[in-house]
C-alpha cells in the first residue's frame, strides 16, 4: 500500500509539472510568423513616425548601430519570412531553395561591407554599413589590403547575385550588355530574326542542283545568335534573268504588280524550219506580295513560348527567329535542369510533347515542332503567321538559287521557313511523287512545275505526255507544241500510254547502244557533233491522279510505273505523279521505293503522312501550298511554302506557245475541237473514226475473253466483266452490247443486273 501511495503521489506530482497547453510544430511556426509580421509592421511604422516610444526607439537605434543603412531591409525581410510561415501551406507560395537563401545572405553582407568601404566610420560612430559592415571591411582590408579588398568585394558581389538569382556569370554579362544597348537606344532582342536579304545577302539553299557555295542561314555559328534584330525586307520582284537563246530586250519598265491581260505574241517567229523563242518570264508571270510581321508580334510570341515551356518545367530560350511566307520558325535552345544536384540538358522529347500546349497558348491552328533542326543545336517551333505571303513563281525564278542550276529541267518549288527560295532539278530526282488532300495545293504545284518548264524549254528540248482523268486540270494545255498528243482523259487508254512510254524507253536504249552513248546528254552531244540526226528531247509523263489507275488495273499500272521509274532516267524520261489518296493500296511500297523525291501537302491523318514521307507531320500542315519536301539527297523533310501560279498566268504561257505555233484560233482564245497539231501523231491507240461508208469500228480485242468468261459463269453483267477482265465501266458495257448484238447474251431484264447467256456451253 505504501508503494501504491508513493506511485500515486509521484504521478500526481508529474501531472502538475506538465504544461497546460501543448503546441504542435505547425502551431509554433504560425505563432512565430505572426510575431515576425507584427515586429516588421511596428518597425516600419516607427521608421515612418516622427516620434518613437522608449522601446521602439531603442530597437531602431540598435538596428542602426548594427546594420547602418541596411536596417531598412531588416523589417522587409522579417515581414517576408513571417508571411511565408503563415502562407507556407498554400500551393502557389514560392519555395526558395537553400542556395538562394545563402545567396541573399551573401549579397546582404557584401552590401553592408561596400557601404562601410565607401563611407568609413568617423570616431566611435559606425559607418553606413553598421558595425557588421565595419567589421567585414577591417577584416578584408587588414588581410589583403585595399586593392585586394576591392577585388574580393567584386567577386563577392558576383557570387552572391549568381546564387540569389540562379544565373551564371555569362548570363549576367549578357543581361548587362543588353541593358547598356537599351540605354543607348539600340534594340535589345536576344535573338536574331532571319529574313532573306536583297541581292542574295543571305545564302540560299539549292535542292538537287549545284552544291551550295555558302552554308544555309540555319548553319551559322553560335556566336551570332545573340545579336540585335536584323530585319531585312524581301523585294517583291527582282530583275528578270537573261533567257536562254534570247536577244537582249529593249529597255522598258517591267510591270510589277499587274498581270498581263492581252494575248502574248512571240517576239520572233522563225520561218521555214521552226525557230522557237522562249517567253520572257517578267511578262508572263506576275510578282508576289509579302505580309508584314512586326517585331512586337515576334516578341509577344517569344515570351509566350518561353513562359509556356517554363510553366511545364522545361527550360528553354528562343535564340533565333526565321520569318517565312506562311509560318515563323522559333529556334529554341534547350536549357539545363537541376537533378539531384547535377545540371542536365533538357530532353528534346519533352519539348516535342508540348506541341498541343504551345498551340493552345499561342492560339494557333496547329504548330509543328522540328526536333532538332538539321545541322543546328536548336528545336524549331513552327507557328503559323496571321497573314500569309504569296510566293509567286516569278520571284523564285528571278532568284539566284534558280539561276545557279544549269539543268534544263530545273523548276521553282517555293520558299522555306526562313523565306529563302527553293529550286529543284527534275533530272537529279529523277521522278516526283506528290500527295495531298483536295484543296491543299497539289494541282497548283503541278501547274507551277509545268509552267516553269514551259518557260525555259522549247518543244525541241522537252515533250509532255499528260494524263488527266478529272478532265479539268491539265486539258487547258491542249494545243501547245510541247504535247506529243492531246491530254489523255479516258482511263481505258492510260495503260496504252504507259506501254508506249515503256516502248519509247526501250527504243532509246537501243539507239544509245548503237551510238555508244550512256545517257541522253551524251547522245545529244554526239549527235550535235556529228550533225546528223535530230536531238533527242526529254519526255515528261504527268499523271494527275494515280488512284483511278490503281483502281482500274493495279497490277499492270504498278508494274509499268516501277519499270519506268527504275530505268527511264538515263533516256530522259521523267515522271510526275500526283494523288489525293496516299494509302498503301495506291502508293505501294514498290512505287514509293522508286520515287526518292516526294512532296506531301496536308493529309487527313498521320498514317497518310507516314505512307508518303515515312514520318508524321504532314497532318499538321496548313494547306494552301504548305508542303513537306523530301529530296533524294536528304531524308529529312523540308517545309516549303509552294509557288502560286494563277489561272491567268497559266493561260498566258499556253497562249504564248500557241501563238508561237502560229494558230490564229489559239491567239483569239478559241481551242479547236480537235486540238491535235498537224505534226503530232496518234501514238497509243487513238480511236479511228468510222468511215463514210457506215462500217462499224473494229471489234474489241477482249471480246473473245469476255465470251469465255460469260460461258463459264453462265451469267453476264457489266460488273462481272469489270472484275474478271479488270477494265473500266465503259469498255465492259461496250462488250456487253457487242455480245448482245451477236446473240451471245440476252437483253437486260427489269429489276435485275444479270443477263441471260444464250451461248451454248459446248462452244
Amino acid at each position: 500500500m505504501a508503494k501504491e501511495s508513493s506511485k500515486s503521489k509521484s504521478g500526481k506530482g508529474k501531472s502538475k509539472g506538465e504544461p497546460l497547453i501543448q503546441l504542435t510544430l505547425d502551431q509554433k511556426l504560425d505563432i512565430l510568423g505572426l510575431l515576425l509580421v507584427a515586429v516588421a509592421g511596428v518597425t516600419i511604422l516607427s521608421l515612418l513616425s516622427p516620434s518613437q516610444g522608449n522601446l521602439t526607439g531603442q530597437w531602431l537605434e540598435s538596428l542602426r548601430q548594427t546594420f547602418g543603412l541596411g536596417m531598412l531591409i531588416v523589417p522587409v525581410v522579417l515581414g517576408a519570412v513571417g508571411l511565408w510561415l503563415l502562407l507556407r501551406k498554400f500551393e502557389r507560395t514560392p519555395r526558395p531553395r537553400s542556395v538562394q537563401v545563402i545567396g541573399f545572405g551573401l549579397t546582404y553582407l557584401v552590401a553592408l561591407a561596400s557601404l562601410s568601404w565607401l563611407a568609413p566610420q568617423g570616431g566611435d560612430a559606425p559607418g553606413l554599413g553598421g558595425s557588421i559592415g565595419d567589421a567585414l571591411t577591417r577584416l578584408v582590408s587588414g588581410a589583403i589590403g585595399d586593392f585586394g579588398g576591392v577585388i574580393v568585394l567584386i567577386v563577392w558581389w558576383l557570387l552572391g547575385l549568381a546564387l540569389l538569382f540562379d544565373v551564371s556569370p555569362s548570363e549576367m554579362a549578357t543581361w548587362l550588355a543588353r541593358t547598356v544597348r537599351t540605354v543607348r537606344g539600340e534594340s535589345s532582342v536576344p535573338y536574331t530574326i532571319n529574313r532573306p536579304a536583297k541581292n542574295g545577302g543571305v545564302a540560299p539553299r539549292v535542292i538537287g542542283g549545284a552544291p551550295e557555295a555558302t552554308p544555309p542561314p540555319l548553319a551559322r555559328p553560335a556566336e551570332t545568335l545573340r545579336q540585335p534584330v536584323v530585319t531585312v525586307e524581301r523585294p517583291l520582284s527582282r530583275p528578270a534573268p537573261a533567257a536562254q537563246a534570247q536577244p537582249p530586250a529593249p529597255a522598258k519598265p517591267a510591270p510589277e504588280q499587274t498581270e498581263p491581260t492581252g494575248p502574248i505574241f512571240p517576239r520572233i517567229i522563225g520561218g521555214g524550219g521552226q525557230a522557237w523563242q522562249l517567253p520572257n518570264a517578267t511578262e508572263v508571270f506576275a510578282a508576289g506580295s509579302e505580309a508584314a510581321l512586326s517585331e512586337d508580334d515576334i516578341r509577344f510570341k517569344v515570351n509566350v513560348i518561353e513562359d509556356t515551356l517554363h510553366s511545364f518545367g522545361v527550360e528553354g530560350k528562343v535564340v533565333e527567329v526565321n520569318r517565312g511566307p506562311a509560318i515563323t520558325q522559333f529556334g529554341v535552345e534547350p536549357g539545363f535542369v537541376n537533378r539531384a544536384g547535377k545540371l542536365t540538358k533538357v530532353k528534346v522529347s519533352k519539348i516535342s510533347a508540348l506541341a498541343d500546349d504551345l498551340a493552345l497558348a499561342l492560339a494557333a491552328k496547329s504548330i509543328r515542332i522540328e526536333a532538332p533542326v538539321p545541322g543546328r543545336n536548336v528545336v524549331g517551333i513552327e507557328v503559323p503567321n496571321g497573314e500569309t505571303s504569296i510566293v509567286a513563281l516569278r520571284d523564285v525564278i528571278d532568284s539566284e538559287t534558280f539561276q545557279k542550276i544549269g539543268s534544263p529541267l530545273r523548276f521553282a518549288l517555293g520558299q522555306d521557313v526562313a523565306g529563302q527560295p527553293i529550286a529543284a532539278d527534275l533530272g537529279m530526282m529523277p521522278h516526283l511523287l506528290i500527295a495531298g488532300t483536295t484543296g491543299s495545293g497539289k494541282s497548283v504545284c503541278v501547274n507551277a512545275i509545268i509552267c516553269c518548264l514551259l518557260a525555259f524549254n522549247s518543244p525541241d528540248d522537252l515533250k509532255f505526255v499528260m494524263v488527266d482523268p478529272k478532265r479539268v486540270e491539265l486539258t487547258l494545255y491542249n494545243g501547245i507544241p510541247h504535247l506529243l498528243a492531246p491530254v489523255v482523259v479516258d482511263l481505258e487508254r492510260v495503260i496504252g500510254v504507259l506501254r508506249w512510254v515503256t516502248s519509247e524507253m526501250d527504243n532509246r536504249y537501243k539507239r544509245f547502244a548503237q551510238a555508244g552513248a550512256r545517257n541522253i546528254v551524251d547522245f545529244n552531244a554526239r549527235i550535235a557533233g556529228d550533225g546528223g540526226e535530230e536531238r533527242m528531247p526529254y519526255i515528261l509523263l504527268v499523271i494527275d491522279e494515280l488512284a483511278d489507275l490503281m483502281m482500274m488495273a493495279p497490277d499492270e499500272t504498278e508494274k509499268m510505273i516501277c519499270r519506268l521509274a527504275q530505268m527511264a532516267r538515263a533516256t530522259g524520261i521523267h515522271l510526275i505523279i500526283s494523288t489525293q489518296r496516299p494509302s498503301v493500296d495506291v502508293v505501294t511500297g514498290l512505287i514509293k521505293a522508286n520515287f526518292p523525291a516526294r512532296i506531301s501537302f496536308a493529309v487527313a491523318s498521320s498514317i497518310d503522312s507516314r505512307v508518303i514521307i515515312d514520318t508524321a507531320g504532314a497532318e499538321r500542315l496548313l494547306g494552301r501550298g504548305d508542303m513537306l519536301f523530301i529530296s533524294p539527297d536528304s531524308g529529312v523533310p523540308l517545309r516549303v511554302q509552294g509557288c502560286f501560279v494563277s489561272d491567268a498566268e497559266v493561260h498566258n504561257i499556253v497562249r504564248y506557245w500557241k501563238g508561237m505555233r502560229g494558230a490564229e484560233t489559239a491567239l483569239a482564245g478559241h481551242v479547236p475541237a480537235d486540238p491535235l497539231p498537224a505534226h503530232q501523231s496518234r501514238l497509243w491507240g487513238e480511236p479511228e473514226p468510222a468511215d463514210e461508208s457506215g462500217e462499224d469500228a473494229p471489234e474489241d480485242d477482249l471480246l473473245d475473253r469476255a465470251i469465255e468468261v460469260v460461258r463459264l459463269q453462265r451469267r453476264a453483267s457489266i460488273s462481272l466483266l469489270q472484275r474478271r477482265l479488270r477494265i473500266g465501266y465503259t469498255r465492259a458495257a461496250r462488250l456487253i452490247d457487242l455480245m448482245q448484238e451477236k446473240g451471245i447474251v440476252g437483253p437486260s431484264e427489269e429489276g435485275s443486273r444479270w443477263r441471260e447467256v444464250l451461248l451454248d456451253g459446248s462452244r
